[in-house]
């Protein structure tokens, strides 16, 4: 049975190439993007089984309008795929205030608004699916890109509440986790903070840790959003790319050789 799936970010990369997928596959599309000319060509190939919205997700009043106006058009929104956001390169000490600001509200809070519009939606229908984009950033971290990493950490720390919050509702919560994927996330999609020289060497060492590996093919990706989006009981977390795994799984084993060396400091720290 065909599905009713809105997307933010739908303009290109990862959004653009999972819109289509689904209208390949007979679904329907609610396609936001900042600017909705990049949305004509699926238009013109799947007619009124694409729904074009212009939406900017940092305004919450729009974000609204934008839910209500896909209900009306298909009747219910089965599956959110918050996938608008963007990356901010550059040093902590480097980032301005309004940098800093910025990414949040998109990230973090535009994220938080759209879900907000569409939960009323799906627990009136008793069933949805909320798919987060967040990143392996949301589960650890690297240099260069702070801010970034603090927000998809603040997408998965609301993710996990709400899952918690909404599954008495039959609606799902799910966080994509990509690493390092070739779209247009690190290149004209990104923001770069303004050079301190003293940070040369922490940037160079990060861009030699680099390798064309380690960057995945977004296409690949089709097949696992159709797997997650069709699971009867899809998981919180989904990693995609070859590289999230093994680098999470020695991260974790690393944190938790950290906490068993200071348990019993820890443990005295209650007091009781």
């Amino acid at each position: 049975m065909a599905k009713t799936i809105f997307i933010t970010g739908a303009s290109r990369g990862f959004g653009k190439i999972w819109a289509e997928a689904f209208l390949k596959r007979g679904d329907n599309v609610v396609a936001t993007a900042r600017n909705i000319a990049s949305l004509n060509d699926l238009t013109e190939k799947y007619g009124d089984a694409v729904l074009p919205i212009q939406l900017d997700v940092n305004n919450k009043a729009d974000g609204v309008a934008a839910v209500q106006q896909a209900k009306a058009k298909f009747g219910s929104i089965d599956v959110l795929i918050n996938n608008a956001g963007y990356g901010l390169f550059g040093t902590i000490e480097e980032t301005t205030e309004q940098q800093a600001r910025e990414q949040f509200e998109t990230n973090v809070f535009g994220l938080l608004w759209v879900t907000q519009a569409v939960l009323p939606v799906m627990r009136e229908q008793g069933h949805g699916h909320i798919i987060q984009v967040s990143s392996v950033l949301g589960i650890t971290t690297l240099p260069t890109l702070g801010i970034y990493n603090a927000s998809k950490f603040a997408v998965e720390g609301l993710s996990e509440t709400l899952a918690a919050e909404v599954k008495g509702f039959g609606i799902k919560v799910s966080l994509i986790e990509p690493n390092g994927f070739s779209t247009e996330w690190a290149g004209p999609s990104a923001s770069q903070t303004e050079a301190i020289p003293a940070y040369d060497g922490v940037k160079a060492a990060f861009r030699e840790g680099l390798s064309d590996d380690s960057w995945g093919n977004p296409d690949a990706t089709v097949d696992a959003v159709l797997k997650l989006v069709d699971s009867e009981n899809p998981p919180l977390r989904l990693f995609l790319g070859k590289v999230a795994y093994p680098w999470v799984k020695q991260v974790y084993a690393d944190k938790l050789a950290t906490w068993e060396e200071w348990k019993d400091v820890a443990a005295a720290a209650h007091g009781h």
